[in-house]
């Protein structure tokens, strides 16, 4: 199972020109095959008038699940230089829709290859990413007393701290490599002489 994989960090388009032909590339977040589609149908709808809407997505944190359109461009020289920037650079769980409106001058193969795959390197450059880490789902419950130092040390030792709640008793809800759990319980249990009570509700892939 993958261990760490990079998603766009956030919704986001850049845009540039090649030879008066414009090209806006469009990208989002995706977690399933369903939610890329949706977000392809809609910059067609936004941009039903450009010469082509070209698109590639992978999702899950093994990048199986991986689809590509040239969408009338010369095949291959659209979607999968698109693809092959999302699968190269390892961004997973997103979605690039490359639109572009015809300027009158033909780029030829190479040069729609390199349009394509460069408007998509450039829009992950311009948006960004981040990781996201496959931990196990801790919360760790404690008195007031103890939680706001208690806080400041799992954060102080790069704990991936998700939500913090205040009821009775403060629940701290965390990310921990599931490897690491034991060692963990440990830590917590003499960092608070055992004032402190830890469960793990199953793991999932944590933005850190």
């Amino acid at each position: 199972m993958v261990d760490r994989y990079l998603t766009v960090a956030r919704a986001g388009v850049y845009e540039s020109e090649i030879k008066r032909s414009r090209f806006r590339c469009a990208l989002a977040p995706a977690d399933s095959e369903e939610a890329a589609q949706e977000f392809i149908r809609t910059v067609r709808r936004e941009h039903a008038a450009a010469t082509h809407n070209c698109f590639a997505y992978v999702i899950g944190p093994d990048g199986r699940l991986h689809r590509a359109s040239d969408d009338g461009e010369p095949g291959g020289t659209a979607g999968t230089p698109m693809l092959q920037v999302l699968l190269g650079r390892e961004v997973r769980d997103t979605v690039a829709v490359v639109t572009r409106y015809y300027g009158g001058i033909q780029l030829g193969a190479g040069g729609l290859v390199r349009a394509y795959g460069g408007a998509v390197s450039a829009a992950l450059d311009e948006i960004g990413t981040v990781e996201r880490r496959r931990l196990a789902l801790v919360t760790v419950t404690v008195d007031h007393q103890r939680a706001g130092r208690l806080e400041n040390e799992l954060r102080a030792a790069g704990h991936t701290v998700r939500e913090v709640t205040y009821t009775d008793r403060v629940a701290i809800a965390l990310g921990v490599p599931e490897d690491a759990v034991p060692a963990f319980r440990a830590w917590l249990a003499d960092a608070t002489s055992g004032a402190a009570s830890c469960t793990v509700e199953g793991a999932a892939y944590v933005e850190v």
